[in-house]
Parts: structure tokens; sequence; C-alpha cells
């Protein structure tokens, strides 16, 4: 691998990759590209590039569907940062139910007061919350972040409620089996004095939390949302900030509307702002590049099928990224047994519009892949 860094990863993981040789400072002697935040929207990308990662799980700095059409595979770390997010959303929870930053700024307004302490007594009560043990939660999305924080706050004393449509076999696993599973979004949310939200943002869970659904919680709910702006409806938000139906409501993006609501607390993007959240993204997105350049793997790829067929052990592996269309396989299979080869391994996944197909064989005579449409790019390892 002989990768390009747009922006600043983990400066211990990028220490270890200049000593190791794997960075060139010239994109155009790059095969992969690590990036973080940079917009690649009108980034001009060499034709030596295979694949870029993100250091992160959101990609919409990056154009990969554009990417996909060239043969270029995108990779995100889903999960790196998940422990971090969880941290961070439990404390949110606190911040929610106790009125921890009114008291720290009463403090700071007070603080050359030399009847400080006295006056503290006086004035905590205006300060004083809840505690959330035995309270009722509802955690929307149980992907890897969601499961932490519903597994977390069982362990706190909570009633928690879980909601997935797609929840997998393996995840359902992990969850700690006093979650109380729902199939349907508004059971879930039914009476619950808290909504912490952890779906993806895609177009069918754009503002998801709206009025409707929201009006099913109890009064006085406070909300969560560590995930996306996007999945709140942020006219219905105002409306019930406004009449108090949610007293409280505290995001992690501080967009310039939400941060004039009332009752809200705006923090500036820190779910996954830890230095071991940092080096876990970094080291996964490398782990997975590595293994695509040297084994033609796809793990975690947002444009491309996940297909791992294992370390190469054969003499030659080719990769061959392709459209999905008819009979492309069996083309394939006839053109290298008419070129005298013999297949030592083959397995090939779809997804959406495009496939990928790895191939093992020992012996490569001359064969002439350009005979064959559709293919979209072909590289032999």
């Amino acid at each position: 691998m002989k990768a390009f860094v747009l922006n600043n990863i983990s400066k211990a993981v990028l220490n270890d990759l200049s000593n190791k040789n794997l960075i060139v400072d010239d994109v155009n002697k790059a095969d992969s590209i690590l990036v973080r935040s940079f917009e690649m929207k009108d980034y001009k990308l060499p034709d030596t590039v295979l694949a870029v990662a993100r250091a992160g799980a959101g990609v919409n700095n990056i154009p990969f569907k554009d990417y996909a059409k060239k043969g270029i595979v995108v990779f995100n770390t889903p999960g790196a940062n998940a422990n971090a997010v969880k941290e961070l959303t439990l404390c949110a929870l606190f911040l929610l139910s106790r009125d921890i930053i009114g008291g720290k700024n009463w403090v700071d307004d007070h603080k050359d007061n030399p009847d400080i302490a006295t006056m503290a007594e006086k004035t905590k009560a205006q300060f004083a919350g809840n505690e959330i043990f035995g309270k009722k939660i509802a955690v929307l999305g149980l992907g890897k972040i969601g499961i932490l924080v519903a597994n977390a706050c069982v362990h706190l004393g909570m009633e928690v409620y879980g909601y997935d449509p797609y929840l997998s076999n393996d995840n359902a696993r992990l969850l700690d089996k006093k979650i109380k599973y729902f199939s349907k979004v508004e059971d879930c949310i039914n009476n619950v004095d808290f909504i912490t939200i952890h779906v993806p943002a895609i177009p069918a869970t754009k503002g998801m939390l709206n009025q409707s659904l929201i009006n099913k919680a109890a009064y006085g709910v406070k909300i969560l949302n560590f995930a996306r702006d996007t999945l709140i409806n942020e006219d219905d938000l105002e409306k019930l900030l406004n009449e108090n139906k949610v007293s409280k409501y505290i995001t992690d993006f501080s967009n310039p509307r939400v941060t004039k609501f009332k009752n809200t607390i705006i923090l500036p993007h820190l779910g996954a702002s830890t230095s071991e959240a940092e080096d876990n993204c970094a080291v996964m997105a490398i782990n997975q590049l590595v293994d695509y350049i040297d084994n033609g793997n796809i793990v975690n790829s947002v444009n491309l099928p996940s297909l791992n067929a294992g370390s190469k052990k054969s003499k030659h592996r080719i990769c061959i990224i392709h459209n999905n269309a008819p009979e492309i396989t069996t083309k394939l299979k006839t053109l290298l047994s008419d070129s005298g080869c013999n297949i030592k391994n083959m397995c090939s996944k779809v997804k959406d519009d495009l496939a990928y197909t790895i191939i093992d064989v020992d012996e490569l005579n001359n064969v002439n892949f350009s005979t064959i449409d559709n293919i979209i790019r072909l590289r032999i390892i």
C-alpha cells in the first residue's frame, strides 16, 4: 500500500505508517487515500488510486457513487468510534437530568464573591434535577452504537426499549435480555421519558422524529441526538419545545437554527473526538486498505459489495469490478478455461448495479479480458 493522506489522522498511526514507508507525499504516486473530513467532491484523483478510506463512519464528503463508476472502492469505519459516542450519549443523559451546566455557570458568575458557599446553599434548589434510575428510554437504532447505549442504560437501572427494523441476529444476541424490543417505532416510544436516536441518515430516516411520533412519548420527554441533525423535524421540535412537550433537547450538531431553540444543549460534534476513537478509526481504515490492496478483499465498503476471499494463496488473484450484467461470471470462467487457466477459487457478490468478482489461479496465460464487456476495473495481484 502507498497511501496519500488528505488531512490529519491519528498521529501515532500516521507515524507508524511513515516509518514503514507506506505514506507518500505525492498523490500521483498513491494507490490509496486516507481521509477524514476533507471535501473530495471536486478533488481530482489520479488513475493510480484504487481505494479511499474514511477514518470515520460518515462519507458525506466523498462522492462515493461517482467513484464506484470508476472502480474506486470507498471504505468507512463503522463501530470504530462506537464507544466514544456511547460515552458522550451517557454524559448527555446526565446533563439533561441534572442542571449541571446551569450550576457551573452560576459558580462562574459568582466566583469572586467571598460568600459564594453560603449563597450556593440558598441557590442550589434552582438547579435541582431528576435521577435517571427507573426512567424509561427508547433507543432508536440498534447498531454498534445503539447496542452499547441500550446495554449501558440497563446497567444504570433504566427501563430500556429498543427499536430497529433491520436488527441482525448477531446484534440481537448482543442485546441485554432486559431490553424490550419493538418492531414498530410508535410502540417503542410510547410514554418514554427519554428518546435517543442512533440510526443512519438516509432519505428514509430524514425527519423521522416528528410531532406525530414524539407526541406518543411522556409529557416533558427529553431527546438526545448524536446521530445526525437531519433525523429530527426541526419545525416540529421548535413547536414542541415551546409547548414544553419536549422539555430538553441535546444534540452534537450545531446548525444555526437549532442553536436558537429554547432548552437545548448544543455540542460541537464531539462524538468521536477522543484520542482512542481517532486511533481506532485510523487503524481500521488502514487495515481495510491493506487487505484490499494486498488481497483484493472488500470489507465495510459504502459503494461496492463486501467480499472476503481470505489471504491470497494462489500465484495470481484476479480482482474484477464490473456492472451487474447477465452471464459475466460465466464468460470469465469460459475465457480462463479456454486460455488453459485452472480456477482454484472464485467468488462474486452484487450490490445494486455493481458486482465484484475474485478469481484465484496458479497459471495465468495470455488472457484477453478486453473481450468481455461491462468490466469497470480489473487488476491482478
